[in-house]
């Protein structure tokens, strides 16, 4: 008989011990522990909840952490990755490129804000999809933020700019350094109390009125965590330097400065860190060197100015100035290839038969002298002409450059070709036109000659290491050690389920995308951009192609550039505002004096720091430019313009207005006419009543509803639409099978 009573009391007990340890998963307990917290206080009791504890131990449920101490077994699947917030305040986890990311409801986010490294709890699979939430904040992104303040009688607030950060940060109203209501601030996050709605933060900075110029400049650039200007010391080091031209100096180097040499740059362009040089040869060829600012022989390694350099990693250019990489006594003296200057320079020269294949090819130190500065602009009035400076040798480099760039386009080169907007601004900063900045046959001839300088100094270094790694790996030399590994800018090939999606979606206009190989799907993609000029579809097709297309990065791994074609490419030709170029340029010099530089895994780490830089600087450059064209159509309220649907989401519709590339949103909730819905796979929202369909790439004509300098926002409505046709299925059967 008390056999029988105590089972029932172990399988009780099993099933509370087991949930009360879930419940306190994060700490573990002795049976005394916790006797007394389930209130067990006989003798008797303790034993049998010892007897259970040792039950769930040889089951799996529980584990003994330490001697006599449980706790419950984890039972969460745990992820670590980058929290991306939407704007609704739902938000993603990005684990890795090639795991799902998982979906975190409002609310779930615990104290994590956009870009912070986060541990997340998989919770469940919605219709395939992860679903989780955040436990922990594991580091975060930064700590300062962009706002503007709002003054109450006992306490501030400041609301971010950025949408995606969710939250305003409560400041009290000593933390507030003085600042007036409305206006632009720095607010630093000090703390998030548990279970609190909003931070707590207080003011660092105090930037100005919100609207002004200077300050929403000012604000894009403290938002991205960009400097103002150089820390002194930085400053002095670079004015310190010996910038002269020396005979020593000359004696080490090859000697260009009898030979025809020019750069070609953008107008209002300030530093000039590659020029070209054109010789004919006495056997007929020509000689092409590509010279670029040998940046390195005044920024050394280990230096305060080089640190400088590595952190910013890349020249930032906002709408209306450049936030340079190395101070201006080097980006626009020193190193800048100014005309009628002796320059130092490392170049890559090549000697071209007529049929721009190479014969032979040569990389070192040199110096120079720039007989003329062109901008874009006079290099195609004299392809255009025929007339002007230099220009047989113009003619001579246009001709072995449209032959270059036909071999690489043979060789699966892809060539997205979409106008880049720039603004006309007044000596206040003030908007005053907006035109395109399109590639004619001037800025391709240079960007060939780049292509063929980087292209050859990737295979120069990376066919090289691999040989000598190979003969070093006999002598079973470490990887590091074996030869300097070489910085690459890598391209990966699509992935096909993006290349599947383009083409199902193409083929419903009558064109396809070839999958499978590399050279005949760069082909058919080319083909596709060609044939969809000039059509309603082309601004869909051509971001949708860009979309199914990988981001390039920097890494010591090379897997090739799938866009240009190439199986070697690095980044050699812009030292002065990028520091992979730096790189690069030192790989190249160890190489030829047979001397170490950096080992692989801190390249690597270099690499990892650049690509990120240069992610956060094209972000910047955006800020700036929406910004500029939110100001520009302030004082258009109301005036109608055509344009075409550019993004189609569950929130809304995006239009860009053709004649100016600005682009606003219509919310879907302000279409009065029907409730839409949002039907991904076509790219469209669908009236639920009435069938009326907007997509992408529809022709629109919308009038400006609102301009929010603050938020950076265009807000419009439609005035009228050209219908899209319903979408024709050639193969229904195939169609409905993928849904």
């Amino acid at each position: 008989m008390a056999k029988s009573k105590k089972k029932p009391q172990k399988r009780y007990l099993f099933e509370e011990v087991l949930t009360f340890l879930k419940h306190n998963s994060e700490k573990s307990f002795n049976y005394k522990q916790l006797g007394a917290a389930m209130e067990i206080s006989n003798e008797s009791d303790r034993f049998t909840l010892l007897e259970t504890l040792e039950e769930l131990k040889h089951q799996g449920f529980v584990v003994e952490k330490e001697i006599g101490k449980y706790q419950a077994k984890e039972t969460k699947t745990y992820e670590t990755g980058t929290i991306d917030f939407t704007t609704s305040g739902a938000s993603y986890v990005i684990i890795s490129p090639d795991t799902q990311d998982v979906y975190i409801p409002f609310r779930k986010s615990k104290d994590a804000m956009h870009g912070d490294l986060v541990k997340v709890n998989i919770t469940s699979k919605n219709r395939g999809k992860p679903e989780g939430e955040v436990v922990e904040v594991i580091k975060r992104n930064k700590t300062k933020y962009v706002g503007t303040i709002q003054i109450n009688p006992k306490f501030a607030f400041v609301v971010p700019d950025y949408s995606k950060i969710h939250v305003d940060f409560f400041v009290p109203l000593q933390d507030t350094l003085n600042a007036k209501n409305g206006q632009k601030v720095v607010v630093e996050l000090a703390e998030w109390k548990r279970g609190s709605d909003n931070p707590n933060g207080k003011v660092v900075e105090v930037l100005g009125n919100a609207g002004d110029h200077e300050t929403e400049i000012h604000a894009i650039m403290a938002e991205f965590g960009l400097p103002m200007v150089f820390d002194p010391k930085v400053e002095a080091e670079a004015k310190n330097l010996n910038t002269e031209i020396t005979p020593e100096e000359i004696a080490k180097r090859r000697d260009f400065r009898g030979i025809t040499t020019f750069t070609i740059d953008p107008v209002d362009a300030k530093d000039f860190d590659d020029a070209l040089s054109l010789q004919l040869l006495e056997n007929g060829n020509w000689e092409v060197g590509v010279h670029i600012a040998d940046v390195t022989h005044y920024l050394k390694p280990k230096t305060i100015l080089d640190d400088e350099a590595v952190s910013r990693a890349t020249s930032v250019y906002l709408v209306d100035r450049c936030v340079p990489m190395l101070p201006e006594v080097l980006s626009n003296f020193a190193c800048s290839l100014r005309p009628h200057e002796e320059k130092y320079c490392f170049s890559a020269v090549f000697e071209l038969d007529d049929n721009a294949q190479i014969q032979n090819q040569w990389f070192g130190k040199t110096v120079i002298y720039s007989d003329r500065r062109f901008t874009y602009e006079e290099v195609q009035t004299v392809i255009e002409t025929g007339k002007g400076d230099y220009k047989d040798e113009i003619f001579t480099l246009d001709r072995l450059a449209k032959i270059l760039r036909a071999e690489r386009t043979s060789k699966g080169s892809i060539f997205f070709d979409k106008a880049e907007v720039k603004f006309q601004l007044d000596e206040h900063g003030a908007p005053t036109g907006v035109y395109f900045k399109t590639q004619k046959d001037a800025h391709k001839l240079i960007e060939d000659f780049m292509l063929l300088a980087n292209r050859k100094v990737a295979e120069f270094l990376g066919k090289s290491q691999k040989q000598e790694n190979k003969d070093n790996s006999k002598k079973q030399q470490d990887k590091n050690t074996a030869a300097n590994a070489v910085v690459y800018r890598v391209h990966d090939v699509p992935k096909d389920e993006k290349l599947q999606e383009l083409n199902n979606f193409v083929e419903r206009f009558g064109y396809s995308v070839a999958i499978g190989n590399k050279q005949k799907t760069a082909q058919s993609i080319n083909k596709l951009l060609v044939d969809v000029k000039d059509k309603k579809e082309q601004s869909m097709i051509e971001l949708l192609a860009v979309r199914s297309m990988p981001k390039a990065i920097y890494t010591t791994k090379n897997s090739g550039h799938y866009g240009l074609g190439f199986d070697y490419y690095t980044h050699f030709t812009s030292p002065i505002r990028r520091y992979p170029d730096v790189m690069v340029h030192r790989l190249l010099e160890a190489k030829l004096a047979h001397h170490m530089y950096l080992k692989a895994d801190e390249l690597e780490q270099l690499c990892k720091h650049s690509s990120d830089m240069e992610k956060l600087a094209a972000e910047a450059e955006r800020a700036s430019i929406k910004y500029k064209q939110v100001e520009f159509l302030e004082d258009k309220i109301g005036v109608a313009f055509n344009g075409i649907i550019s993004g189609v989401t569950e929130f809304g519709i995006f239009v860009e207005i053709t004649e100016n590339k600005c682009e606003g949103r219509i919310a879907l909730r302000d279409l009065k006419d029907d409730q839409y819905s949002f039907d991904a796979d076509n790219y469209r929202v669908v009236g639920r009543r009435t069938g009326n369909i907007y997509a992408l790439g529809d022709k629109v004509t919308i009038k400006v509803k609102r301009a929010d300098l603050v938020k950076k926002q265009l807000d419009f409505e439609f005035v009228s639409h050209v219908n899209s046709k319903p979408i024709v299925i050639r193969n229904e059967k195939r169609y409905k099978k993928r849904k």
